[in-house]
């Protein structure tokens, strides 16, 4: 059965729904859910000068964009330092860091761009960050959707085309604002749509556009990046395929999204698998075994999201974790959000943190819901109204990052809509909101790199999806933690945490600065 079938199959009309849903008890917003886990996490305390959200934690409400007040931006403990708009961007084709510089893609948007290809920016004086090339001599860095990373083991920038066979590398080694192509070749049958480096950067894994069961995974050789060489694709017959990809720290392991739909009812975007990890082993590939073999190791799957995308690894306490991300919820599912409500799903997409150490048995330790994922906070989102031209915001959350990979103390996350949202992780079964950054609404303004700019669009919101990055920035006056993001409509932004809030928690700040 296809998605439309399914559609019709359990079509209700609205307004009987509605009426289900506003005869449906709401429970408190501190209730535990029936899976034993907290609803949405504690909201962050912010400072009094701070322009803070009046709604739901992590919604821009309707009277908020129709007034006017989310034209300046949301912010919490977080303060814009300095910023590159450009034309907009994609806002999730990566970035990319290296050194002082950041990688922003611009995906083609529209045929309207002055500057195609990815472009370098110069975050050496934070206030004044400066695009300083654009990489546009391959057709993959003309168009890599969310292919593109970079590894600072090997300074290499890779990218692969999507929807299309060209893959290259970039040397970021003498200069991180002129990367050098070094390698670009063909892959047959390749159909880019995410990719990462192992963390030794000798292998590049590419995960296809709209696979199903029967999918391929491509994989490069990068030993020497001048002669990037195809090593035997593997097809997926069955668990297993893709999404976004990490991997273990000796690259034996990928910890791959699989992408179904919420639900688990099946995806013809993704294929009809379910949604969730999975570990698998890929040491054949990695040691350069001939007739190399990809083994599921073990599967985590849920049915209350969909499209997953990352499985980003850490270790803490000398356990081993990855933190999920989902690019829809219920309201991604059959009836949208009205029924989303009413069978009390999360309308939107959050990141598990999961226990991995047991790799053939992984486990969920904590859901990090902000008030908008919360199935007890579901009914005031279905009066959300798009905006003109375009859609009605989605807070999903799609890229998480932590400040270290080793015992970190923060993890910072691009909700979308709910845009940057940053947790206190030292206590992983107890994470907490600390802070908070909406990018300003762009409105009307020309921005033909945007992915949410249309000519016919009033923006009253901004998306942010990419992957952010902790920057600890050595001054005169010592090191400031700053977090690097990008967003659709204000492009490239610095933020750093306030002076009030970096005070009153010292001993946060002294253990993210930490070596150990």
């Amino acid at each position: 059965m296809n998605k439309q079938q399914l559609v019709r199959s359990f079509a209700v009309s609205a307004a009987t729904v509605l009426g289900l849903l506003l005869s449906a008890s709401i429970a408190s917003a501190q209730a535990i859910s029936s899976d034993g886990f907290p609803g949405s996490v504690p909201k962050a305390i912010c400072g009094p000068g701070d322009h803070t959200e009046s709604g739901l934690q992590g919604q821009t409400t309707p009277l908020e964009r129709s007034s006017g007040d989310s034209v300046r931006a949301y912010n919490c403990n977080l303060q814009l330092v300095g910023q590159y708009q450009g034309e907009g961007n994609y806002s999730q084709d990566g970035p990319a860091y290296a050194g002082s510089c950041a990688y922003v893609a611009t995906d083609r948007v529209t045929a309207l761009q002055q500057h195609l290809g990815i472009m370098v920016v110069d975050a050496s004086d934070p206030q004044h960050p400066t695009p300083t090339a654009y990489l546009n001599d391959t057709p993959a860095a003309q168009n890599p959707h969310e292919t593109l990373k970079h590894n600072d083991r090997r300074n290499l920038l890779a990218v692969s085309l999507t929807n299309g066979s060209n893959f290259a590398v970039y040397d970021t080694s003498v200069d991180c604002r002129h990367p050098v192509l070094r390698g670009s070749i063909d892959l047959p049958g390749n159909s880019a749509h995410m990719g990462n480096f192992t963390p030794d950067g000798l292998t590049y894994y590419i995960g296809q556009s709209f696979e199903g069961i029967g999918g391929f995974v491509q994989i490069v050789d990068l030993a020497d990046p001048s002669n990037p060489k195809q090593l035997p694709a593997w097809q997926y017959m069955g668990d297993g395929r893709p999404h976004g990809i990490w991997f273990n720290a000796d690259g034996t392991r990928m910890y791959a999204g699989q992408a179904g739909m919420y639900g688990n009812v099946g995806n013809t975007a993704f294929g009809t698998g379910p949604d969730g990890l999975v570990i698998e082993d890929v040491s054949d590939y990695q040691f350069r075994r001939p007739n190399p073999q990809i083994r599921i190791i073990s599967t985590l799957f849920w049915n209350d999201q969909g499209t997953v995308e990352e499985m980003y690894p850490f270790t803490s306490n000398g356990r081993q974790y990855v933190v999920s991300s989902d690019e829809s919820g219920g309201a991604g599912g059959v009836g949208g959000i009205l029924l989303a409500c009413v069978r009390r799903a999360s309308a939107f997409g959050y990141p598990n943190i999961i226990d991995i150490t047991d790799e053939a048995n992984p486990r969920i330790v904590a859901k990090l819901m902000l008030e908008v994922n919360d199935p007890n906070h579901c009914k005031p989102l279905v009066y959300d109204p798009p905006d003109v031209g375009g859609a009605t915001p989605a807070y999903n959350e799609e890229r998480c990052v932590t400040d270290r990979p080793n015992n970190p103390t923060m993890l910072a996350c691009a909700f979308q809509y709910a845009g940057l949202r940053v947790f206190d992780i030292r206590d992983l079964s107890n994470p907490k909101e600390i802070a908070y950054y909406k990018p300003g609404a762009m409105r009307t303004a020309f921005l033909p790199g945007s992915s949410i700019w249309t000519a016919t669009a009033d923006r009253t919101v901004d998306r942010l999806a990419g992957y952010p990055r902790f920057f600890p920035r050595v001054t005169a006056s010592g090191t400031q933690m700053e977090i690097w993001v990008v967003s659709a409509d204000n492009g490239f932004q610095i933020l750093r945490f306030s002076d009030q809030f970096q005070s009153a928690n010292r001993d946060l700040f002294e253990q993210a600065l930490r070596n150990d």
